[in-house]
């Protein structure tokens, strides 16, 4: 199996407070701690954790938050080859308030080189090679939609920070993974909470291919190609401690699933399993599981329940 990922490497700021400010606000923080991130490279990190073959393509700066994220990404076996060095720009970095106790957090992104990569850096070999291409939007939009034209295999797109995509880029998609705000703005909707058959409709009216909803604690939606029946996959029980990047692994262990083999409701148990247990510890890449604690988790994880 392999599986490709196209996208960012950031140098992630944790901030702990007690409670997330709102608009205006100033709240005081209790810690920070620098964690690597990306929705990238959270991705292409925790599919390397589960599965062997996983590479990234990407820029960071010539700077030392390059290294750190070139050597992390390493020690969660994908193959850096292809992320290149931009000179003269930073890597990109966020700023992360998290709140002690609900794991809750805001984000703020800081593109810096990942601004830079180009649709020649996406149209690579790997991509043409790959089981699966992963891709998000925190890359120039003609940098994906090179990528996606590129590919052989399956192609999965995170629609994140969400933008309109152009029908060219959708036409090449095989597996949409929004979160439920996500899926609203790119269906033009207003946003809030909505039940599990309105956002199938909603994912319908967005795409013929297939779509899976993030719901965050709830688990996700899977929403098939065609007429099959629509599934709501819940996850297994853990407590909490950070939520940041659980989208992120979900989407790695999406990937590894898809590219192993699996059909698609089974794929997205094996991933809502995964980002289930990398919520229990700080930061993106603080608690990503294995394959061994993912299958020993998935003994916890309930079936899933059809929808309407």
């Amino acid at each position: 199996m392999s599986v490709t990922v196209v996208g960012s490497l950031n140098e992630d700021v944790l901030v702990r407070v007690g409670r997330l400010p709102g608009r205006g606000e100033t709240v005081i923080g209790e810690g920070t701690t620098l964690a690597p991130g990306g929705k990238g490279a959270n991705q292409a990190a925790a599919a390397g954790r589960l599965a062997a073959g996983v590479h990234m393509i990407g820029r960071v700066g010539d700077d030392p938050a390059g290294d750190r994220q070139l050597a992390e990404l390493a020690d969660s076996r994908v193959n850096v080859s292809r992320v290149h060095r931009t000179l003269g720009v930073p890597t990109g970095s966020a700023t992360i308030p998290v709140e002690v106790g609900t794991g809750e957090n805001l984000i703020v992104v800081v593109p810096g080189a990942n601004a830079r990569l180009t649709p020649d850096d996406a149209v690579a070999e790997r991509v043409r090679r790959a089981d699966v291409v992963l891709l998000q939007l925190e890359v120039p939009l003609e940098t994906v939609l090179a990528a996606a034209a590129a590919a052989g295999g399956t192609v999965v797109l995170t629609p994140a920070p969400p933008v309109p995509l152009p029908a060219e880029l959708l036409d090449r998609v095989d597996v949409l993974v929004p979160n439920e705000h996500e899926l609203a703005a790119l269906a033009g909707a207003e946003a809030g909470r909505r039940e599990p058959a309105e956002l199938a409709r909603l994912a319908r009216s967005l795409t013929s291919a297939a779509v899976v909803v993030t719901l965050g604690g709830r688990g996700a939606l899977v929403v098939p190609a065609g007429e099959a029946p629509v599934l709501l996959q819940a996850p297994p029980p853990v407590e909490p401690v950070d939520t940041t990047g659980a989208g992120d692994c979900f989407c790695g262990a999406l990937a590894a699933a898809l590219a192993g083999g699996a059909e698609l409701a089974t794929a997205v148990r094996y991933a809502v399993t995964a980002a289930a247990l990398s919520t229990t510890g700080p930061g993106a890449r603080g608690a990503l599981p294995d394959d061994d604690a993912v299958r020993a988790a998935l003994t916890r994880t309930p079936p899933a329940a059809p929808v309407g």
